[in-house]
Formats: structure tokens, C-alpha cells, sequence
């Protein structure tokens, strides 16, 4: 007994004296944040945020309306992926896999207990859809043009020197100078906090601008939750949402199969527009799709072509002279390739490809993100050239036969 009391002595009460030390630290420092993290992810054998995480959050919901199934291609039960492709899929901890061809469902698959009905997060291929939506609002009225002032819809810097000559395409193309720090797994940084953290728009409006505006691309979710805050404030004086836009303008035209949910900040006022749209695979193929289309859907033109080529086009300014011009406006770019695409890009491995010679949907949705040898001539991350190159080696075998 003796032993025992000295050792909750020395050696217990000690420890919980530094954890409430280090706990009050975290609190006063304007990091709590920290606590809900650790929750969500180490506590429950993560590393960083996962794909089923939405349940974990408020969500607003996307009502779907009027589904618009994809049709089958002649070929949907004789296709085989190819050994390479197929192996990767088995082993890189896939969930969702589909092709489309000339707008017809070629393939599909799941993995891991998913199906054609699961949601699954997005992660930063919600940027792609946040930038229709700010580009929508353009041509609705509701903003003045992709190059208005940043001030206009965030007076909070008015007098900031960099932000005044900031335009709201600063943002979707991600050379806006704004102060950010982009990591998916150190506990302590604005992307974590942007997360997990209670009141998203207080974070992101008490950041500062460090850069002139106009410069080199550097990829900021920072970027996007700002384009976000602007978006929301013109919407808001229309009687919307960001979540009841989309589905007024998107979500139902394009006859989606279900309905999606958009992950809020903690204080429940704004959508995570970085990230955090959470709906089945073949949904998030139509927003592929819808970009192919030159922002038309079965007759309706839902996005106009002008505002699609912004968006997939390389913004050759924020680049150097030879280098790869890999970003548009929250698209990412790699056009010089073999096989020229676009792409819709989340964490851990969310992808929708766009081939437009191919006239081609590529959409991989997982747990990890596969890491295999690069293949040669493509600029972007390694699985996205495995992916178009033995996706192409499918088709064209079907061609043949």
C-alpha cells in the first residue's frame, strides 16, 4: 500500500497535473479544436480524417428529385479491367470504382462493404463544385463577376494592403497570397482547425494576407473556404444557402440518385466548402461528366462553356515558364500529358477524371491513396497516370473486339 500511494505521488499525480497544464494551454491558445480531433481520428484508430466521417459532424442535406439513372453500356457485363489495374483497386483500399463512356456507364464496383448507395466524403474535390457554385452565382447576378473584389463580400479586409487588389478568381485559382498552412495530419494548423475547429468563419476571417495577390498558384483550402464565406454572404441575401443553391441549380437537375450531405463548422453556420461533400459515387461522376459537357446536361445548359474553360482550363500565369501547368480554377490540370485530363481531387485518394479526347469519366473513390510507379510523361500524382493509362487499355480493347 505504501508503494502505491508513493507511486500516485510521484508518478500519477504528476501526469495529471501536465495534462490539465497542457490542456488549459490548449484552450487559453485558442486550440481546443485539438480535443475533438483526437476524438475523431487517433481515438478511433485513424490517422487523419477518413471517408465515412460525415456522422461525425452537422450536415445540411442536398435533396435529390426526379433521378436520372445512368445508362448501361451494350458492354457494362463483358468488361475486365486489366491485371495492373484491377490488382491496384484489390489492394490500394478502394471503395468505389466506375467508368463512363460517351455518357454511358461502362463499369462499376465497391469494395470494403460500400455500394452504389454510400456517402463518402468528398474531401477537396468539393472545391470543384464550390467554384461552380460562386461561377453560377456570377451568371444568376448574385455576384458581379469572377474578377469582383474580394472586399465586397469580406469588408473585413478593406484595409488590408494585399487583400484590396484581390479578386474572387484569386481564390478559385489559388493565388490569393492568403496566409495558410495546408496539412492533413499535424494536429496544430489551420487546416485541422478548419476541420474540427467550432466557428469556421471567425478562423478564417482573423488570418491575414501575406503575398500580393496574383502570384504563383500555391493549393490553400484556405483559398476555397474564403471563395466559401464570399459565396454564402451573396447567396444569404437571396434567401440560400450554399447547400440549398446547389441543389436548386445542380443537385436536382442533374436527377442525382440520392441525396448529399454538406459537413458544417462547428457553430453550424457555414458549410466546409473545402471539403466535405458527401454523396454516392455516380453522383459525383455527373459533376465529371457535367465539365465534359461544356457545363450542359440533357439540354439545358446548367453552367455556361465560358465559365467550364475557366475552370478546366491551365492558368498559365500562376505558373513559371516551363513548368507543368497542373491547376485551372479548382480544377486540376495535366493537358500536356499522353492522355490529356482533368481532375476533381480529394485527400486520401477521392479522384473523378475527366479524358475530353476519350469522352471518358473516370471516378476512384477510397480509404488510401494508391502509390504506384509514375508513369512516364504525366505531371500529377502517380495513381491518377495508372488510372487513365490502363483505363484506356480497357476501352480500347472493347474497341477492338
Amino acid at each position: 500500500m505504501v508503494v502505491l500511494k508513493t507511486l500516485f505521488k510521484w508518478i500519477v499525480l504528476p501526469i495529471i497535473a501536465l495534462l490539465i497544464i497542457i490542456s488549459l494551454g490548449l484552450v487559453v491558445t485558442g486550440n481546443a479544436y485539438i480535443f475533438r480531433g483526437l476524438q475523431l481520428t487517433y481515438l478511433k484508430g485513424e490517422a487523419t480524417a477518413n471517408i465515412d466521417d460525415y456522422v461525425d459532424f452537422d450536415n445540411r442535406t442536398i435533396r435529390a428529385k426526379d433521378t436520372i439513372a445512368w445508362e448501361k453500356d451494350p458492354n457494362f457485363e463483358q468488361v475486365k479491367l486489366t491485371p495492373t489495374l484491377q490488382d491496384a483497386l484489390d489492394t490500394d483500399e478502394t471503395a468505389d470504382f466506375a467508368i463512363i463512356k460517351d455518357g454511358k456507364l461502362v463499369y462499376e464496383n465497391y469494395w470494403q462493404g460500400y455500394d452504389a448507395n454510400s456517402h463518402t466524403n468528398s474531401f477537396s474535390m468539393a472545391k470543384t463544385v464550390t467554384t461552380m457554385l460562386y461561377l453560377k452565382a456570377v451568371e444568376d447576378g448574385y455576384i458581379g463577376s469572377a474578377d469582383e473584389p474580394i472586399t465586397k463580400w469580406l469588408p473585413e479586409y478593406a484595409d488590408d494592403k494585399y487583400a484590396q487588389n484581390c479578386t474572387l478568381a484569386d481564390f478559385s485559382g489559388m493565388t490569393s497570397g492568403y496566409d495558410w498552412t495546408e496539412d492533413y495530419y499535424f494536429p496544430i494548423n489551420p487546416t485541422a482547425e478548419s476541420y474540427y475547429g467550432h466557428d469556421l468563419v471567425k478562423q478564417m476571417v482573423n488570418r491575414n494576407f501575406v503575398e500580393e495577390c496574383g502570384g504563383p498558384f500555391k493549393y490553400s483550402s484556405g483559398d476555397t473556404q474564403m471563395l466559401g464565406i464570399a459565396l454564402s454572404r451573396a447567396l444569404e441575401k437571396q434567401g440560400y444557402t450554399v447547400s440549398s443553391y446547389l441543389e436548386e441549380k445542380f443537385w436536382q437537375p442533374l436527377g442525382m440518385q440520392g441525396d448529399a450531405y454538406w459537413s458544417l463548422d462547428g457553430a453550424e453556420e457555414i458549410e466546409k466548402v473545402y471539403c466535405c461533400l458527401n454523396a454516392s459515387a455516380l453522383d459525383f461522376a455527373k459533376f465529371g461528366q457535367l465539365l465534359l459537357n461544356g457545363g450542359e446536361w440533357q439540354g439545358k445548359q446548367l453552367l455556361s462553356k465560358e465559365h467550364v474553360n475557366f475552370m478546366v482550363t491551365p492558368n498559365a500565369e500562376a505558373f513559371a515558364e516551363g513548368q507543368a501547368q497542373v491547376y485551372g480554377h479548382s480544377v486540376w490540370t495535366d493537358i500536356d500529358s499522353p492522355i490529356p485530363f482533368y481532375a476533381m481531387l480529394g485527400h486520401l485518394g477521392q479522384r473523378v477524371l475527366v479524358l475530353p479526347e476519350e469522352n471518358v469519366i473516370i471516378v476512384r473513390l477510397g480509404k488510401q491513396k494508391g502509390l504506384p510507379t509514375p508513369v512516364p510523361g504525366f505531371h500529377l500524382e502517380p495513381d491518377l497516370g495508372q488510372y487513365v493509362t490502363e483505363v484506356k487499355k480497357v476501352l480500347d480493347g472493347l474497341a477492338v473486339e
